[in-house]
């Protein structure tokens, strides 16, 4: 990504959002200026959290913000999961889909924040479902994961129906 690129949200089906980010083993500058740009597409889309994998990026990157202030983040790592609580959630890269999602109600975060200094997070309730849901995203995991089965194929129709998805080939007849 150049300084002056724009970053742009990917959607489902892009194959950019399945796979995992890879580990910063020097964070830099750049960093700090994806990690920027990241929070501004955030605010822009309305949306609470932002993964690099969203915005085509393959490293672990990720910022959050639920109305209490914003996190970037380096290489963030849950460590303890305590508890269990249920929400519907969205997602940028999953367009006009909302499921609920059973996820840990407080969560220990271990990463690097903007300065590549060590940081700790103990987070609950909204704080914590925000990032485990953009952590899911550096390891290629998306909400529709978490569907069952049909309502996986709703979704799936939902996304044909938009334009969201072209549907496969028909196998040729023989």
């Amino acid at each position: 990504m150049g300084a002056t690129e724009p970053l742009k949200i990917r959607v489902i089906g892009d194959p950019v959002l399945r796979r995992k980010a890879k580990l910063i083993d020097k964070a830099g500058k750049r960093h700090q200026e994806v990690l920027s740009k990241m929070a501004q597409l955030m605010y822009d889309s309305s949306g609470v959290g932002l993964a690099a994998p969203q915005v085509g990026i393959d490293e672990c990157l990720i910022v959050v913000d639920v109305g209490t202030g914003l996190y970037k983040l380096i290489n963030p790592k849950i460590i303890k999961k305590q508890g269990s609580q249920t929400r519907e959630e969205g997602c940028l890269s999953v367009p006009r889909t909302y499921l609920k999602i059973k996820r840990a109600k407080k969560i220990s975060v271990q990463a690097l924040d903007q300065e590549a200094k060590p940081v700790n997070i103990e987070a609950e309730d909204l704080l914590a479902c925000a990032l485990q849901h953009e952590i899911d995203h550096l390891n290629g995991k998306l909400i529709v994961d978490y569907a069952n089965f049909l309502d996986r194929l709703k979704i799936k129709a939902r996304r044909r129906s938009n334009g969201l998805s072209k549907p496969k080939k028909e196998p040729r007849k023989l």
